[in-house]
């Protein structure tokens, strides 16, 4: 495993991250052509209010939506565009957030659809309202918990084929029969491309998580109609650097790297070609699977969630007669030499590989059939 001066300097643990682009690990691993554009950016300057308007006119056009803007996250964009329903591009009510609830602040969402970052809808001023129960919802109960005080209904997106869920069609349908915003929190949705640009032109809000298609770990977008993604950017930071406004955004400020980062990675992952890419990572997992062939009470596959934009690596373990945990063996393979991350879930672990050093995947596969033998 190659060395990481900073990391030793400080005494920081390296680790081989084959538990995927996740904020527990900072993100991805950056293309180099973004990080070239950062590199840029940070050799010049700019005034971030003209920096955020070209990049969102960028983002607006690939993602074939009104407007967009880039945050520090898809949590910065749920608060923010949260708060852009609830003041509706005025002054004074801006000034009061989390506390201007003269205007509807209520956000509607399924009890089966959990969503811990919905937080973010409440640290703006919203109140969430949950309908239904873990195990389903009905589209009648959705339509009586909204009301006069209602500003939107949230949809996280990767819910959408879980049991019990209202489909999102419906639930677009229920928001414009009943004049309210929908809001989905499509953070990494982010393909088949076509989805993704139907999702981001097709609601009135939409939040993107950066990391997931190629940006910074701590990168987002907020897109959609042009009036509610216009009202969520005076509530941002440059609003309240600039001094024009008193905005509740200030804490999700970005820097210009970050800025181009995300509009360069999207580029990028609209030029991606895709077939290309899941044959590379059908490649690593066979290496992966090869190692464990022959284990008894392990059986390995490949997985491909929800069409997802990642091919996994998947073990299901009868763990009784292999006498070993899948949690456990994570947290053994946490803690070995070198550190690697894979996941578990149930009685399966799994692993994606589209951040993996080539040389990494060898050792990958070396200590899975280490800690997979009885």
């Amino acid at each position: 495993m190659k060395r990481c001066g900073i990391y030793e300097e400080l005494g920081v643990r390296p680790l081989i991250n084959a538990g995927g682009s996740s904020t527990i690990v900072g993100g991805g691993r950056l293309d180099p052509r973004v990080l070239a554009a950062m590199e840029e950016a940070n050799d010049t300057f700019a005034t971030m209010e003209d920096l955020l308007k070209r990049t969102g006119e960028g983002l607006a056009r690939l993602l074939g939506c009104e407007a967009a803007f880039v945050t520090s996250g898809a949590y910065a964009a749920l608060a923010v565009g949260t708060a852009g329903l609830i003041t509706a591009r005025d002054p004074q009510r801006i000034a009061k957030v989390p506390g201007a609830t003269d205007r509807p602040n209520e956000v509607v969402m399924q009890a089966s659809t959990p969503d811990r970052y919905a937080r973010a809808i409440e640290a703006a001023g919203g109140k969430l309202i949950e309908v239904g129960t873990p195990k389903g919802a009905t589209l009648a109960q959705l339509e009586a918990a909204c009301g006069p005080r209602t500003a939107a209904l949230l949809y996280p997106t990767h819910c959408e084929q879980e049991p019990g869920v209202v489909p999102l069609s419906e639930v677009a349908q229920l928001a414009k029969r009943r004049g309210v915003a929908l809001f989905l929190d499509a953070a990494s949705d982010i393909y088949p491309l076509e989805r993704m640009r139907a999702l981001a032109s097709g609601a009135e809000l939409v939040t993107i998580s950066g990391k997931y298609y190629g940006s910074g770990g701590s990168t987002g977008i907020l897109c959609g109609r042009k009036s509610f993604v216009d009202a969520a950017l005076m509530n941002n930071a440059d609003a309240f650097e600039s001094g024009r406004l008193p905005a509740f955004g200030r804490g999700f400020k970005i820097d210009r790297a970050e800025a181009v980062a995300t509009y360069v990675a999207l580029k990028i992952w609209f030029e991606t070609d895709f077939e290309a890419r899941f044959a590379e990572q059908d490649r690593r997992i066979d290496v992966l699977i090869r190692a464990v062939e022959g284990l008894p009470h392990v059986k390995a596959e490949r997985a491909w969630p929800r069409k997802g934009a990642w091919h996994l690596f998947s073990a299901t373990l009868d763990e009784a007669k292999l006498g070993k945990t899948a949690a456990g063996i994570e947290k053994a393979m946490a803690a070995g030499e070198p550190a690697i991350r894979i996941r578990s879930d149930g009685s399966r672990l799994w692993a994606a590989v589209h951040d993996l050093k080539e040389e990494e995947v060898a050792i990958v596969a070396e200590h899975l059939r280490r800690h997979l033998q009885k």
